[in-house]
């Protein structure tokens, strides 16, 4: 075979891969865009953080506004769903302010933005994000948001593992950038150490104190901090992804309960006494849950034969009864109003 001969035949397999690349990449996005029988139904329409009771929740289901914040009234979580065009990774609001983290491809990686919305879902300020999307909180008076990444796309179901947390004050745009900059107390006694990572942040009523995972020579601790003092104090061991109950006296969080594996169960932990009480909920949850009221939680677990879809559940918060579904296809929930 001649030297041009080869050429052209070389030329017309590439030409015969990229067409066949292409139409891979079109029919996949075409079947994202299609409905599946038994979805939860979804609408275009406005959805806005001031509407009293309702719920609202990131899309899992297929179609066209996969991904996208809905919401639903409070009392039929599985009514029909109403879409914005907003679309995060993670989400959650407070006071009709919200925080989207939000990925979308860039040029040579992901582009990965921290969102602050207003009621309207209008962007107020956009943040780059050091890593992948991992944890959103914004406090109930909506002047703070927190997020936490996965810096350099790690997960800590790995056993190392690197997270950044950031605060914001939303009246301001005041940053703490990194939690790991704060003095730290630990069993009594102030603590440095070079491996130290926080994440999943959950705020107090009064705009100063806060709650988060530390995470430091292979153990993890509830802290509580000061945002004034710049400063966080270690409660209790082996707790990660606290969330503060509506009035305040309890915190739930995901307890690890086999060393060095990602197996969580839910657990809630009484501020004033430091008894936990396990929940009814007997599955591995991988989650910082929501108090719906001062008696229920939710949470995201994997879809049965969907893998990259949860649906939300709901267990009682005193250990008492047992898991119910709240609606498919969901994840990030937060009541508003």
């Amino acid at each position: 075979m001649t030297r041009s001969r080869r050429l052209l035949v070389l030329a017309v397999a590439v030409l015969l891969l990229g067409g066949l690349g292409t139409a891979l990449v079109l029919r996949a996005a075409a079947r994202a865009e299609q409905t599946q029988e038994g979805d939860p139904t979804v609408a275009a329409g406005r959805v806005t953080l001031g509407r009293q009771d309702r719920l609202a929740f990131l899309n899992g289901a297929q179609g066209p506004h996969r991904g996208a914040l809905v919401s639903v009234p409070g009392q039929e979580p599985q009514a029909e769903r109403t879409a914005s065009g907003l679309t995060c990774q993670r989400f959650h609001a407070a006071a009709g302010t919200g925080v989207c983290l939000n990925s979308s491809p860039g040029a040579l990686a992901q582009d990965n933005r921290a969102l602050i919305v207003d009621s309207d879902l209008r962007t107020l300020h956009a943040f780059p994000l050091a890593g992948t999307p991992s944890r959103a909180r914004v406090s109930p008076s909506g002047h703070f948001a927190a997020w936490t990444v996965f810096v350099s796309g790690e997960s800590y179901g790995a056993a190392f593992f690197s997270t950044r947390t950031t605060i914001v004050d939303t009246r301001t745009w005041a940053v703490e950038p990194d939690l790991e900059k704060f003095s730290i107390v630990l069993d009594g006694r102030p603590y440095t150490s070079g491996d130290v990572n926080f994440w999943g942040v959950t705020f107090s009523k009064d705009d100063d104190t806060f709650y988060a995972t530390l995470g430091t020579a292979g153990q993890t601790y509830l802290v509580k901090g000061s945002l004034a003092r710049r400063s966080v104090t270690a409660l209790a061991q082996n707790v990660e992804c606290p969330s503060l109950s509506p009035d305040e006296t309890r915190v739930a969080y995901k307890k690890r309960v086999m060393r060095g594996a990602s197996l969580w169960r839910e657990h809630v932990l009484d501020l004033r006494t430091l008894r936990e009480q396990p929940l009814a909920e007997k599955r591995s949850v991988d989650d910082q849950a929501l108090w719906l009221d001062d008696r229920t939680l939710a949470y995201a677990l994997p879809a049965e034969g969907a893998p990259d879809t949860t649906d939300l559940w709901t267990v009682p918060a005193d250990g008492s009864g047992t898991p119910r579904i709240l609606t498919p296809a969901a994840s990030s929930p937060t009541r508003l109003g």
